[in-house]
């Protein structure tokens, strides 16, 4: 239930009309809610999203490689540049629901009823933002996005094999291409010790970011539930049970199980594995928690006065939900580009964006 008859101090046995209780009063309610929600939403996408901001095109920086140049004498260091840094745009779109009736509709409407709707509007918010953020993750092609008022920018997907030059991996002091779009090279019904696509995802991820903490990587991946009993059964894995944090090996139990999406299932390979429905069967994503997340979630500037996240927006103070609008203008697109591995389990050859990603 979205909360409304809490925020309305109402019990929910209790057959109240919006009328009854006051439009104005229920609308005040439910932006409060929406409120609640959008925190709510935002801690929830915060291993995906590293931060919010208006910029429609900004330069993505990460430290760079290399070695201090040798001095003789008083001679001047040659002037250097930092390396590590590409250019990146943002998506801004327009997302919505309505609610809407004469004035007979309004007046039969229960507060049961609007609880429903709230909730629907709740879910498919969630969904769009899920949906958005997976999108970002999966289609692994340069994009063209026509901003209104910007003009046509280029939304970037996570590294793939163009030619931007990324700062050097471990045991590198060169900067080079990479790509983690990657294809296993053998069907998920193979996944064993010899073909285990965390250990192939955890060494894409450390050599840029480390091997995190002491006694293990601060890395998550995500899973369908299709492969799960492949994961659990290579070796090493430690398991999690149910809600109770019981742990086959005490060598975890210091870690501290992530606050990721999904469903926290166990540890192996130097990751913790995350069963999350919305990764599609035969795909793996993985990311590293103690490195800026892949993507960056685009609002309004602040100056526009336009609200951020979910809000409802009414044509009539008075009467709110004669019509109203429920909106949220975001949009997702790829900030760090090295914080992402995906890996399609298959054998054709080359990575494939997954049905509905394109």
């Amino acid at each position: 239930m979205s909360g409304i008859f809490g925020a309305l101090n109402l019990s929910d046995t209790d057959r109240s009309y919006i009328n009854t209780i006051g439009q104005g009063v229920v609308y005040d309610a439910a932006k409060s809610l929406l409120d609640q929600y959008n925190a709510s939403l935002n801690a929830a996408m915060s291993a995906l999203v590293e931060r919010q901001t208006s910029d429609f095109k900004l330069r993505y920086k990460l430290p760079g490689g290399g070695r201090l140049q040798r001095r003789g004498g008083r001679a001047e260091s040659g002037a250097v540049k930092a390396t590590g840094k590409w250019d990146i745009a943002l998506p801004l779109e327009d997302f919505g629901n309505q609610l809407a009736g004469d004035d007979v509709a309004i007046a039969y409407m229960t507060i049961d009823e609007f609880d429903r709707h709230l909730d629907t509007v709740f879910i498919q918010d969630r969904n769009t933002v899920r949906q958005e953020i997976l999108k970002a993750i999966f289609n692994n092609t340069e994009r063209t996005f026509v901003d209104e008022i910007n003009g046509s920018l280029l939304v970037e997907p996570l590294a793939n094999g163009d030619a931007v030059l990324f700062p050097p991996v471990s045991g590198s002091e060169s900067e080079a291409t990479d790509d983690h779009y990657l294809e296993s090279g053998y069907a998920a019904s193979s996944i064993t010790d010899t073909n285990n696509p965390v250990a192939t995802i955890v060494d894409e991820l450390e050599e840029h970011f480390g091997g995190g903490t002491q006694g293990g990587s601060a890395l998550v991946v995500f899973i369908n539930k299709a492969q799960r009993a492949k994961i659990e059964a290579l070796t090493g894995f430690s398991k999690i049970e149910q809600r109770f944090v019981t742990l086959d090996s005490q060598d975890i139990a210091d870690r501290g199980v992530p606050n990721v999406p999904g469903k926290i299932i166990g540890y192996v390979s130097g990751a913790w594995i995350s069963v999350w429905d919305w990764i599609p069967a035969n795909y793996m994503v993985g990311i590293h928690l103690e490195a800026p997340a892949p993507l960056l979630m685009r609002v309004d500037p602040t100056e526009t006065g336009l609200d951020q996240g979910l809000v409802l927006v009414a044509e009539d103070l008075e009467y709110p939900f004669r019509k109203s609008h429920y909106r949220h203008r975001f949009g997702v697109g790829v900030g760090n580009r090295l914080n992402g591995v995906v890996m399609e389990l298959g054998t054709g050859g080359t990575y494939s964006i997954p049905s509905g990603f394109a």
